[in-house]
């Protein structure tokens, strides 16, 4: 059976419901549009935690200090969801067996060194990241 692909690239955040304010990155994870419920359904009784979806982004490529795309970068699909915030201290631990990044530390000036999302997801943090 054929699975349709995630719209990528948004124009816009996706609105994060009522209580979901703490947004993760998980690199270098892809799924269908089928998949969406069973990502959601998985956490919360595998790692108990509820989680929103929010969109699949292909991230562009690195930039050298010229601010030329490097070769063989770029194209690595990352996986944006909100966590509960009634389960981030849950989460706290899982997401980091399984490579999950809180958003902030994603985008934090030690961290990004490259513009690899498009700027509008920094409206994601919910905390301080510079």
């Amino acid at each position: 059976m054929a699975t349709k692909e995630l719209r990528l690239h948004s124009i816009e955040n996706v609105e994060l419901k009522e209580g979901f304010t703490q947004v993760c990155v998980w690199p270098g994870t892809t799924l269908n549009e089928d998949q969406i419920d069973e990502l959601e359904e998985y956490f919360k009784k595998e790692i108990k935690v509820r989680v929103q979806f929010l969109e699949l982004i292909i991230t562009k490529p690195d930039t050298d200090k010229y601010g030329d795309p490097v070769s063989e970068t770029g194209g690595r699909h990352d996986v944006f969801f909100a966590v509960h915030d009634e389960d981030v201290t849950t989460f706290a631990l899982p997401r980091m067996q399984m490579g999950i990044r809180w958003i902030e530390d994603v985008l934090a000036e030690g961290n990004y060194k490259s513009e690899i999302y498009d700027e509008r997801v920094r409206d994601y943090c919910s905390w301080k990241t510079n």
